[in-house]
């Protein structure tokens, strides 16, 4: 019930970006390109309103304090995973089948949220008032998908030695897949094939060419 209260209390990051007003979209956008820049800790309220060309004070009227951006970041990116993970569980396909969904999908909210999840990866220890709530997020996600892997291994009899491990493999090499690609001209679906067959090439060998 704890963390389905939490799940319930976050919206995406799309939406985020619908509800807020002109000026938060505009001050959001801006903090992004500041904290993929000098990271979170290295970014002020001064440096955000510079950029904006405003003053710092003026900042206060739109948002609360620079850790609430990083909440609408984080939390927003979070539960954009939750909701592919919950469409892919949904599905009524193979299991195979359901683990290339399943690496598509994350992979897609990452490619079309590169510098957001550049910020999502590697600041959100910064959050302050929500990190204890966020930390118990991660940890359910992880948990799910931890059950989804150990369902299609099972039912495809291959051998799982450990759950975990297997889990934190693809959701480092997904949530990273950023920072090889950034600069990358190819095509979202290119691209998502490459890292696919190379996390499924990597976890079954060569059962991952198997249909």
């Amino acid at each position: 019930m704890e963390n389905q209260n939490i799940t319930i209390k976050i919206i995406t990051f799309a939406i985020y970006q619908m509800e807020l007003k002109e000026k938060q979209k505009k001050i959001l956008d801006v903090a992004v390109e500041l904290f993929k820049e000098k990271g979170y800790m290295g970014s002020s309220v001064r440096d955000l309103a510079t950029k904006l060309n405003i003053k710092a004070a003026s900042l206060y009227a739109h948002i609360r304090s620079k850790e609430e951006i990083l909440e609408w970041i984080c939390f927003g990116i979070a539960q954009e995973f939750f909701d592919e993970l919950q469409e892919v569980k949904n599905t009524s396909i193979p299991p195979k089948e359901k683990l290339n969904l399943f690496i598509e999908k994350h992979l897609s909210v990452v490619l079309k949220n590169r510098d957001v999840t550049h910020i999502y990866s590697n600041e959100w220890k910064h959050l302050e008032e929500r990190l204890p709530e966020f930390i118990a997020l991660r940890k359910n996600y992880q948990q799910e998908v931890e059950e989804l892997i150990s369902e299609i291994y099972q039912a495809e009899n291959w051998e799982l030695r450990s759950s975990a491990f297997t889990t934190r493999f693809i959701l480092h090499t997904l949530n990273n897949s950023y920072f090889w690609f950034k600069r990358n001209t190819e095509s979202t679906i290119e691209i998502t094939d490459e890292i696919r067959d190379k996390i499924l090439f990597g976890l079954l060998g060569r059962n991952s060419s198997a249909s």
